[in-house]
């Protein structure tokens, strides 16, 4: 028998005791006799046979492979996106490839290019920020792609977004119903996506409320819990009568809390606090924490069906119109965001 080398047609099918044409069509998917398919998949695996998915994407015009690239794998809003995409992509045959991109857009640009080289089907990509050469990227990809999050009207790549600015109003406006009125604003970097979006909906919050809007209760930092935690000390220290901290995601309200109890700052009773996205960190949190859902899996699910849509189009003559597609916000209230208690004092005046 032969051995040594990475395995091949001829070596499976030595294994397998059947013809080298037997082990071409089992490997390309045209299927044989039950007992020729099992034999010949039974020694590919014992031999370690991994597909070419370059080579096979050249001769049948799909790697049955797609692509998914985040900021950050380990955000739980992305886990959610990952969750519903994979599991449409699964049923329909793909595998699904992840990247983590770190918000870096030299390294968005480059998966995005990369899909000429067809070891990817498509591609779903969630960019913190849009630039003129995101756009000249998604205009000229060589496969169909998707993007999760705001583009311009006229960029021509299907999008499905979620509504940030209506999301931080609805939060805005359920602390100055519960009575706050010194509500602190932590925000990721203004100059994404995301960010600027957040601070449009707290500023117009504020104003709708009848608040002036106070930079020294603005926080601009990154969105991780770290950031929150030096963030909220830093806004405590400088004005100690804050009575609400509003953040722009979860990983924010956490570092957020930490801070608070650190200080001897009660949850909800002295300082109120909200987050967004309603991630798996909003209801692992004590006190169970108020949140924006923004619907991270329903953007998943969406933009997955889109791209696979895309996909099935392409072996047909027409093209249907670009598609963009907006998820509503809804606010979860729970115990972080309660009521100011007033005491006896204050009461009776």
């Amino acid at each position: 028998m032969t051995t040594g080398g990475a395995p091949t047609v001829e070596t499976i099918a030595e294994r397998a005791g059947v013809s080298i044409a037997s082990v071409s069509r089992v490997l390309n998917g045209h299927g044989g006799r039950p007992d020729t398919v099992t034999r010949v998949e039974r020694a590919a695996a014992e031999l370690g046979y991994v597909p070419n998915a370059v080579a096979r994407s050249l001769k049948g015009g799909r790697s049955m492979q797609l692509t998914f690239a985040m900021q950050d794998i380990g955000n739980p809003v992305y886990v959610s996106m990952v969750r519903e995409i994979q599991a449409i992509t699964k049923a329909h045959g793909y595998r699904l490839l992840l990247h983590s991109t770190d918000a870096v857009v030299e390294d968005e640009l480059a998966v995005l290019r990369s899909l000429a080289d067809r070891t990817s089907d498509g591609l779903v990509i969630c960019p913190l920020r849009i630039t003129p050469e995101h756009l000249e990227a998604l205009r000229t990809a060589a496969q169909p792609v998707v993007v999760i999050g705001s583009l311009p009207e006229d960029a021509p790549v299907d999008s499905v977004r979620a509504d940030s600015v209506t999301g931080a109003e609805k939060a805005v406006r359920h602390l100055v119903e519960t009575g706050r009125r010194r509500i602190a604003f932590v925000n990721g970097p203004a100059d994404t996506v995301p960010g600027h979006n957040r601070q449009r909906g707290y500023r117009r919050a504020l104003a709708d409320c009848g608040l002036g809007l106070d930079p020294s209760l603005v926080a601009t930092t990154d969105f991780t819990i770290e950031a929150g935690v030096r963030a909220v000390h830093e806004l405590l220290e400088a004005d100690p009568s804050v009575d609400a901290v509003f953040c722009a995601n979860d990983q924010l309200a956490l570092g957020a809390a930490q801070a608070l109890h650190t200080r001897g700052r009660r949850i909800p009773e002295d300082v109120a606090v909200v987050g967004m996205d309603d991630t798996s960190l909003a209801r692992a949190s004590w006190p169970l924490l108020t949140s924006v859902d923004l619907g991270s899996a329903e953007r998943g699910r969406i933009a997955a069906e889109m791209l696979l849509a895309r996909i099935t189009e392409r072996d047909s003559s027409s093209r249907a119109p670009v598609r963009s597609e907006t998820v509503t916000p809804r606010l979860v209230v729970r115990a972080s965001s309660g009521p100011v208690r007033r005491g006896a004092e204050e009461e009776t005046r």
